[in-house]
């Protein structure tokens, strides 16, 4: 019997029909209206502060139990945008959530105003355990709004950067693509349709290429006002809290400092003509004149094909898991075994791969659109990285869970370092050969990629301030940042201008700036690797503690734990030269 390839949910709920959904939605309900309650009675006065805080921590751990109720929502409307009672719950669900706003200021401007909280963490067991929490909230308190404003402005949020988001997935996940291969028509899922980028053969690769934009016709638009509704609010929020800016807010949001950004920024712009280097040298490989045209960026070199079933890439990954580290190797055949991964494209679906953890079940559950490429194996470890980030974290308070976006891309990046690395040592020199490129041409995605998403949305956000942007103005501003960031490295007559309708990061209002992270987590995790070689197995621990403190600490403070300084630039020079090293060779 074939194996079933999609995500298990029942552990969660069997459906939205089930008792135990509607009980826990009823519940649910119940506990905000009494936390409501409670606070508007004990946040009026000061007396008994301690106590107070350490009741409304409780009261807020209680609450993780009830957060299943909006996985099983998201999960379920991820792998079908269609689904209408999920969507009904979802906006539900959402709905009550955002009733737990007004107590959480109150609690919030309360802990602000606590004069003496540090004796009061000295004094208690449970506020020492979440010392970094409440300390947070107070040096974050200059940019609250007033309880009705936060109140008011997490209701709006459901009708307007939430909402327009839910109709971007959907009009992305359910748009036909028709691509003309051998002479035939086939219509298949934009996720399908990029995944052609990998073929080897040039003509289906540019095939879906052209597809693809043409598709985009039917979506840019309403897309485009999706993109301007949600940057406009973004705009104004960040405003209104006082930050000068997006970008400031985004970065102080991810427990970082500009010193740190504009180091990793400005090593990653000095390495940019390495990378042109590496794109030249492939589009030569692959008989293109004029650099490499977008639709050649995946595609694969060498004399062998490398490919693999799902059942081969799960094999490969947890033995090479299992070389580094056995907890990590069976925490990936656990969730191979036991559906948490829901592996392949198909209509409804949305795009790209993520890993969206449960802690109530202490599992997650993992997305991706796999198609038996390397690549498309380096993502379902990079995924697992992300889980086992989360198991790591499984005996911390649900309030000390929450990691800030450069530190989420640590683990999952060393995972898919881990297996790249590995592939080589039991690789033929055909296939050494395919597995160096497709890590170069990984990495490159990372640097270069990611900086000309940046530079898109840095600009976007600048534009946007004197109005809504058309669809013209965001491809020309999409292909202007491609151009800068990728060099003479591609052939400018064949970019892609719509690259901002298919990647759903622009489209997070609580999440700006999700492309530096990934960036952050590649170099960050290159330099983790290169003491793990000079350590050996005496690192494990190091690297495990480090995952488990990532709850409870700055990013340049993570850092120190293994002895790296995040805000000098020289750190990041010295992992970007790992992979101008590997250009190199490649080169010769």
């Amino acid at each position: 019997m074939e194996k079933d390839w999609t995500w298990s949910l029942k552990e969660l709920y069997e459906g939205f029909d089930s008792p135990a959904f509607k009980k826990d939605m009823e519940e649910a309900a119940k506990e905000i209206a009494r936390i409501k309650a409670w606070a508007a009675e004990n946040f009026a006065s000061r007396d008994n502060a301690q106590s107070k805080i350490e009741e409304f921590i409780r009261a807020l751990q209680g609450m993780e139990k009830f957060q299943k109720i909006g996985s099983f929502c998201h999960l379920s409307i991820s792998t079908n945008s269609e689904d209408a009672i999920a969507i009904k719950n979802q906006d539900v669900f959402q709905q009550m959530i955002t009733e737990m706003s007004l107590p959480q200021v109150m609690f919030e401007k309360f802990v602000a105003e606590t004069a003496d909280l540090d004796s009061m963490i000295e004094k208690s067991a449970l506020l020492k355990e979440h010392s970094f929490y409440l300390k947070e909230i107070q040096a974050d308190a200059k940019y609250m709004l007033s309880e009705k404003e936060e109140a008011l402005l997490a209701k709006m949020r459901n009708t307007g950067s939430t909402a327009w988001n839910k109709s971007k997935e959907q009009l992305t996940s359910t748009m036909e693509v028709i691509v003309l291969i051998d002479g035939k028509e086939q219509t298949m899922s934009l996720s399908m349709a990029r995944n052609l980028a990998r073929e080897e053969k040039a003509e289906v690769r540019e095939a879906a290429y052209k597809a693809e934009l043409a598709s985009y016709k039917q979506v840019d638009k309403a897309v485009a006002s999706a993109l301007n509704a949600i940057k406009g609010e973004v705009i104004t929020v960040a405003k209104l809290r006082g930050y000068s800016s997006p970008l400031e807010m985004t970065v102080k949001q991810s427990r970082m400092d500009m010193e740190t950004l504009n180091a990793m920024l400005s090593a990653m712009k000095d390495f940019l003509p390495v990378f042109h280097k590496y794109y030249r040298k492939k589009a030569e490989i692959l008989g293109y004149q004029n650099g490499l045209p977008w639709h050649g960026i995946l595609a694969p070199v060498g004399s062998v094909s490398m490919k693999f079933t799902v059942e081969e890439a799960a094999d490969f990954i947890v033995k090479n898991f299992n070389d580094f580290n056995e907890e990590l190797g069976k925490f990936a055949r656990e969730a191979f075994d036991n559906r948490w991964l829901d592996i392949f494209p198909r209509h409804g679906k949305r795009g790209g791969a993520f890993c969206s953890g449960v802690p109530q079940l202490r599992q997650c559950r993992i997305l991706s659109n796999f198609d038996g490429s390397f690549d498309a194996m380096l993502t379902l470890a990079h995924e697992l990285g992300h889980g086992y980030h989360g198991r790591c974290l499984k005996d911390a308070s649900y309030l000390n869970m929450r990691y800030p976006m450069p530190l989420a891309e640590t683990a999952s990046t060393f995972c898919e370092t881990l297996v790249a690395r590995a592939a080589l040592k039991t690789a033929t020199p055909e296939e050494a050969y395919v597995i160096r490129e497709n890590d170069i041409a990984g990495n490159s995605a990372i640097i270069v990629d990611i900086y000309s998403r940046f530079l898109f949305e840095d600009e976007l956000f600048r534009r946007r301030e004197n109005g809504s942007l058309s669809v013209n103005e965001l491809n020309e501003l999409m292909v202007e940042s491609q151009k800068q960031a990728y060099g003479d490295g591609l052939d400018h007559n064949q970019l892609n201008p719509g690259m901002w309708i298919n990647k759903p990061h622009y489209y997070y209002a609580a999440r700006n700036y999700y492309n530096f992270p990934y960036a952050y987590g590649q170099l960050f995790a290159l330099g983790l690797y290169a003491i793990y070689l000079q350590e050996g197995n005496s690192f494990l621990p190091k690297y495990k503690s480090l995952l488990a403190a990532t709850g409870m600490n700055n990013v340049a403070d993570v850092g120190k734990l293994v002895g790296i300084n995040v805000r000098e630039k020289a750190f990041w020079v010295q992992s970007l030269k790992v992979i101008e090293d590997e250009i190199k060779e490649f080169i010769k």
